[in-house]
């Protein structure tokens, strides 16, 4: 018996240890961007807390607009009867009692603009929202592509690693036949070294750039991610037309939104601070109970004296600077925004021109230039350092179209955060 417990404890701890995603047969997330992006819409907490406080702002919209609860008062008068009795509290033993039911009503268009106001901050607190899911997904999309970097970075290293091994044997071959100085051999193991050394740090950043991509999806920092399949391509260039991007941006960018929404409820903010120079009211209606009896009704109407003229005036002033202010932020902000867009769009056009001609120009060139001094230094016509340099040419090559395509992407996801939409 112990040893079925024993043996039914040990399966238990298996099946804790082993993710639930394999258990299940899922596949691990990592390979496509999508899956990523859908993941961290669902599970990263701080888009989260930003949609649930966009949930509430909306909330307030209408309780800012409705009516305050009304009053009710009881006042019981000559609760001894001249003194005839004990103090009491029952309506017809009293000498009488009045009821008043009072409801405060605000100036006519009060109300109105207090749901304004409630409904242009609700927007602000979307547009906070969409601006947190953007910076959200620009972050997984520029850690997607850097994983695929450093993966294609990887398989490079590997690549020289493997060539250079070809190459310490061409040079120990030529070694051993009195062709070459020993010194061609022991730089060949020195760049393997080296190569390996690379390839050490390359995994150390892969595993770093894992837990950032794995926090931004609320997963455990060491959990497992696929590799990643493929890079999106880069958009065509009719669709990265400076114009016609600029007025993208100032229609749909979440910042200019927010700040937009911040104008328009300081405009209502500052419509109210004018409506606060009429009174407001309170309207009650009183029946005062004699015994068992009502028989009298009361009427009555209040309405606060707006006597304080200086300070209403001062408060217009700030509501007035409070819009003005609102309207600079939003310039202010529309140009840096625009700044930025030039800044990605020379960016990413300059990544497009260094990829092309990495491929088409430096890459068969230094793959020529490689196979000639292969073939010259086996000949004996050519020392081991040019050999070396010819190499460290296919690799730069390489690594500078590599290197090109993660700047396209990082670029074309910092445009797409500025549109507020992919392209």
């Amino acid at each position: 018996m112990q040893h079925v417990l024993r043996a039914g404890a040990i399966a238990a701890v298996l099946v804790m240890a082993v993710p639930a995603g394999v258990l299940a047969g899922e596949a691990l997330p990592g390979a496509s961007l999508q899956t990523l992006l859908e993941l961290a819409q669902a599970s990263n907490p701080e888009y989260t807390s930003m949609r649930f406080e966009a949930q509430a702002a909306a909330e307030r919209v209408k309780p800012a607009g409705a009516l305050m609860d009304p009053k009710f008062r009881i006042e019981w008068m000559d609760i001894t009867k001249m003194g005839e009795q004990n103090p009491t509290l029952w309506p017809s033993d009293v000498g009488s009692t009045k009821y008043t039911l009072m409801q405060d009503i605000p100036w006519f268009g009060k109300r109105d603009l207090k749901r304004d106001i409630a409904h242009f901050d609700a927007e602000g607190s979307q547009g906070k929202a969409l601006g947190t899911w953007l910076e959200l997904a620009a972050r997984v999309k520029t850690l997607q592509a850097q994983r695929y970097y450093l993966r294609g970075n990887k398989e490079l290293t590997q690549e020289i690693l493997d060539l250079m091994a070809r190459l310490e044997q061409v040079a120990q071959s030529r070694y051993a036949g009195g062709l070459a100085a020993q010194q061609d051999v022991i730089r060949a193991q020195v760049e393997q070294t080296n190569m390996r050394n690379e390839l050490v740090m390359i995994e150390s950043e892969s595993l770093q750039v894992d837990a950032r991509l794995n926090a931004l999806l609320a997963r455990p920092a060491m959990a497992a991610l696929a590799a990643p399949e493929s890079l999106r391509p880069l958009p065509a260039q009719s669709l990265l037309d400076a114009a016609k991007l600029e007025e993208r941006v100032r229609n749909r960018n979440p910042q200019l939104f927010v700040e937009e929404a911040r104008i328009q409820a300081a405009q209502k903010s500052r419509d109210l601070t004018y409506k606060n120079r009429y009174p407001d009211f309170t309207l009650s209606i009183s029946p005062t109970q004699t015994q068992t009896n009502v028989k009298e009704w009361g009427l009555m109407l209040e309405v606060n004296i707006p006597l304080q003229q200086s300070s209403r005036r001062a408060m217009e002033r700030e509501a007035e600077a409070m819009l003005s202010a609102a309207r600079a932020r939003k310039e202010a902000a529309a140009n840096q925004v625009l700044a930025e867009l030039a800044q990605n769009l020379a960016a990413i056009e300059a990544a497009r021109r260094t990829e092309l001609l990495a491929s088409s120009s430096l890459l068969p060139q230094a793959d020529l230039t490689f196979s000639s001094a292969m073939a010259s230094y086996e000949n004996g016509k050519l020392d081991f350092a040019t050999l070396l340099d010819a190499q460290r040419q296919i690799r730069q090559a390489k690594q500078s179209r590599i290197k090109a395509q993660f700047e396209g992407q990082m670029r074309l996801a910092e445009i797409e955060k500025l549109l507020g939409e992919d392209l």
